[in-house]
């Protein structure tokens, strides 16, 4: 008996280390192919792609605001099915408070022009990701991922409903999945992008780390590529 449990931790102990390098050969495999995809764009040698998108996106829950949105991302097609570029946006927000919320809280230590507005400029800067599935000679579908930080413009707060944005860095995370439809058949990088997205934006609320802002949005987008 005791030789039979002496046996059975050896078999065990044998098949925890084969385990153990086979997860090491794997983390190994992913470590080789991370240098890869970069090459490409470090050498030049990769494959130039772009993107200009419009859309428009509905804040859901307690906060009440609508983002018109304009941006373009540059970057590298490493193969057929997967994109990684960098972008940079123009998103106008339009509240639907009355123009004159928030003008009992002027405050002249924050300069004369702080105050409250209902109509502010974000700048979103990304690292757009985007994942193609089918080919590229037909109408397939794609699914995109942007993910990096948004800035408000401006001196002014602009209340959404139960909170408010101020100028501060927010991060933003834009996940979005739609149809790509070629508009050349001599050249099949250029289509046009029909998707849908959420939108997150989230950040302190007013630097206090008990009451969190989180914003979140529903939207339609298209784009085209080239």
């Amino acid at each position: 008996m005791k030789k039979h449990f002496y046996a059975s931790g050896i078999i065990a102990i044998i098949l925890s280390m084969l385990s153990s390098l086979s997860a090491s050969a794997q983390y190994y495999e992913i470590a080789n192919r991370i240098p890869s995809l970069i090459q490409p764009a470090l050498s030049g040698s990769g494959q130039y792609k772009g993107f200009i998108e419009a859309g428009y996106s509905k804040t859901l829950g307690n906060y009440d605001a609508d983002f018109l949105e304009l941006s373009t991302s540059q970057g590298f097609q490493y193969n057929s099915w997967f994109y990684m570029g960098v972008g940079l946006g123009v998103d106008v927000l339009f509240s639907h408070k009355n123009d004159d919320w928030g003008s009992d809280w002027e405050n002249p230590s924050y300069g004369s022009d702080r105050g409250s507005t209902t109509t502010a400029a974000m700048i979103p800067l990304f690292t757009d990701f985007r994942f193609n599935i089918g080919g590229n000679s037909g109408a397939s579908f794609f699914i995109d991922m942007k993910v990096g930080c948004s800035f408000l413009l401006g001196n002014k707060y602009i209340s959404i409903g139960d909170g408010y944005l101020t100028n501060q860095e927010y991060f933003y995370l834009r996940p979005s999945i739609g149809m790509r439809i070629p508009t050349n058949s001599r050249n099949p990088k250029q289509a046009v992008d029909i998707g849908i997205n959420y939108r997150l934006l989230t950040s302190n609320y007013w630097n206090s780390w008990s009451r969190n802002i989180t914003l979140n949005s529903i939207g339609v987008s298209l784009a085209f590529e080239w």
